[in-house]
């Protein structure tokens, strides 16, 4: 009898850790989102295999910086970090039936530019047709004078 009593405080304790850390992604999901502007939004990481190297995150949008936040992650900073002035957005097209599959549904893949030429980086994000609006319309509501490339 007393080894199944140590069994099912072994079990407790697991379900207790599980529910500790559901609770942490959670309340980091809502302090994130405190300042508004935030979106699911994968990153693509790696290119080295087609299709591959997508990662869930969220997004957020600040004055001039859209911050990108690993969603299984405990950490408060985020992970990328793209300024406004030097971000373009180069396309966007419907994922590959490859990348469909590590992507939520109805995300649109859209390929941006940053940096400041001839030191440029392309990245691949994914998100939603509204997602994608709120982006495009955050890129053209930038302050008169902002010079784009």
């Amino acid at each position: 009898m007393p080894g199944w009593l140590g069994i099912i405080e072994i079990l407790f304790a697991v379900a207790i850790c599980i529910a500790a850390v559901l609770t942490l992604l959670a309340a980091r999901r809502r302090w994130l989102a405190r300042l508004g502007g935030t979106f699911e939004c994968s990153l693509r990481l790696r290119t080295t295999t087609p299709g591959s190297g997508w990662v869930l995150g969220l997004a957020r949008y600040s004055d001039e910086i859209l911050e990108w936040f690993r969603f299984f992650s405990f950490a408060l900073r985020p992970r990328k970090t793209f300024e406004r002035q030097h971000l373009r957005v180069l396309d966007y097209r419907q994922p590959d039936p490859v990348e469909a599959v590590s992507l939520y549904a109805d995300q649109r893949v859209v390929r941006i530019e940053v940096g400041e030429p001839p030191e440029t980086e392309e990245w691949d994000l994914a998100m939603s047709p509204g997602s994608l609006t709120g982006l495009l319309s955050w890129l053209e509501a930038a302050p008169p004078g902002l010079i784009r490339y």
